[in-house]
Parts: structure tokens; sequence; C-alpha cells
């Protein structure tokens, strides 16, 4: 008889178990000879070797579907453990179009020609230029990405970061202390993850520096390895600042650097980073650059006709 200790890396107990433990206790059923004991995100087995180690075949059957759906039921618990059909069982667990499962299994993939482009285009390259309107989903597919990329262990870590530009505000006139007066401008990262992440396992993944939000000035002097970084609203960085953020990136690590080079909210004395960057590195192998356009607008109607008629009146 041995003692076996098996941790559950990533995945919510809470929703792993299930209520009152009735996943965990539905898969102890299959082993009574063994003895089961939960403990947060550890799962202790004694008994046989044997047993055990079936018992952990069958666990990991059960975390690798919750990671890919981001959910678990009774009736998918059942359907699994009932299962002897080993190719069945692969077919659920295969990879699909979609990126990831949100928040109750909600289907998260491309829906546009040049978002379906970004996600190619990040199968060959290491670093990414998305640049296009507003309303592209082009932070919104960069985040699905980096959310897939961590669930597969890619990576271990996600990075989001955004210039703190003014769009006509001063952050000193801003009410609170940094984090306060920052926070607004990193909102629309929080709001892709919380898409994606259930909330719970999203706080533990921010408390424990598994998914780091933070201003661009917050990277000075860092080397990002291991890392899915992303630079949203990029035109708004200086040229220096770009180059300082595009050079922290270390060994095994993705970048996705997305802007709208017609909402440039810098002082007119200073130039893009982005367009800057653009200029430079637009012969060098690795680097990729999607350009999204109003095929790509996903949100409301009205959004592709107002960008339509800035459009015209900035020809004029």
């Amino acid at each position: 008889m041995i003692e076996k200790s098996i941790y559950l890396e990533g995945a919510d107990p809470v929703n792993l178990y299930g209520v009152n433990n009735i996943h965990l206790n539905k898969l102890a059923s299959k082993f009574p000879k063994l003895r089961i004991v939960a403990r947060g995100h550890e799962v202790i087995a004694i008994g046989d070797e044997k047993e055990i180690h079936l018992f952990e075949e069958k666990l990991d059957v059960l975390i690798a579907f919750y990671h890919k759906y981001n959910k678990l039921t009774i009736h998918d618990v059942e359907d699994l453990l009932e299962s002897e059909d080993r190719s069945w069982i692969e077919k659920k667990l295969e990879l699909t179009d979609v990126l990831v499962y949100g928040n109750h299994g909600r289907e998260i993939k491309a829906k546009s020609v040049n978002q379906q482009k970004l996600v190619e285009e990040y199968t060959k390259n290491d670093m990414l230029f998305a640049l296009g309107p507003a309303g592209t989903g082009k932070t919104y597919t960069a985040i699905a990405l980096a959310v897939k990329a961590l669930r597969g262990k890619e990576v271990r870590r996600i990075i989001l970061c955004r210039p703190a530009v003014e769009a006509g505000e001063s952050l000193g006139f801003l009410p609170g202390d940094m984090k306060e007066k920052l926070d607004p401008y990193l909102q629309p990262l929080y709001d892709a993850l919380r898409d994606m992440i259930p909330p719970k396992r999203l706080m533990t993944y921010i408390e424990e520096g598994t998914i780091e939000i933070a201003p661009l000035a917050y990277m000075r002097g860092r080397t990002l390895d291991n890392a899915f970084v992303i630079l949203d609203e990029g035109q708004n960085t200086t040229i220096n600042q770009m180059k300082m953020f595009l050079t922290r990136m270390g060994k095994n690590a993705k970048f996705i650097i997305t802007g709208d080079t017609t909402q440039i909210d810098l002082p007119k004395s200073q130039n893009s980073g982005i367009l800057r960057a653009l200029e430079i590195l637009k012969n060098i192998h690795g680097i990729a650059v999607v350009h999204f356009d109003l095929r790509d607008v996903v949100r409301h109607n009205l959004v592709k006709r107002i960008i339509e008629a800035y459009n015209k009146q900035n020809k004029k």
C-alpha cells in the first residue's frame, strides 16, 4: 500500500470536485479499494499502486476536459468515466478552431478574416503587430491566444500592459493613488480576461503573478521569459518606449502589439513608436504584421458606420 499526492495545477477545486464533491465522489466510486482525500488543490490517493495509477489517469482526463471547456458537469464526468473508447475521449479533447472556452463553456474563436489571420500568424511568428480601427477584436483575440497558451502550458504567465497616455486628461488631476489612477486605462484588459477565466481563478492568477496587468512603464529593466506579453494601445508609445518594450523579450516568449494608428493621443511634438517600429522591423524574420479593417468590426453595426464617417472626413 502506498500514498500518492496529486496536485491540481491550474484547476479550480470547487468546479473540478463539484458541489459537495459530487464529481470527485463519482470518480472515487470507480475505485472502491482506494482511499481518496481532497485537500484544496491536492488529492491524496492511498492504496494499491496499480489502482492509484488508473485513478490518476481518469483524474487527468477530467482535468484536461475542464481546462479545455472551462466547465465540468456531472453528465460530463459520467460520460468520461463510463466510456472505454479511448478514441472518443481523445476526440473530445482534440484541438478545434475554438481558441478557448470562456465562462460557462462559451466558445471563443476568431470571428473575422483578419482575426483568423492573427491566429495563423501566431503559430509561425514570436512577435506580431495587430493594427486597425476600434472594435475589430485585435486585443480580445490576442488575449484569447494568451489564455490558450497559458492553459496549454506553452507559457508560465501572461503580461498585459498599456501606455498610460491620457486622451485629453491629466493623471495628476484624477482622484486616488497611482493604482486607482491607472486602473481605468487597464480596464478593457480586465474585461476580456473576465470573459475567459472564472472570477476566483482570475483573482488567484493575479495574486500569484501568473497574470500581470500593468502600465508600460513597469516593464523597464525586465527580461520577460516564458511569457505571453501583450502591449495594447501601442500607437500611444513614444519611439523610446516601444524600443524599450520590444527589447524585454526573453526566452520562450510571445509578443503581440496592438494599436490603431488613427487614434494617437501623444502630444504633437512626439512621434508614435508603433509607426517607427513598423518601418525599422519590416524585414525581420519572425515578426508579422496583421492589418485589421472595417470588415473585422464585431461591435454594434453603428461602430462600422462611425469609423467610415470619420475616415471620409479625414480624407477631406
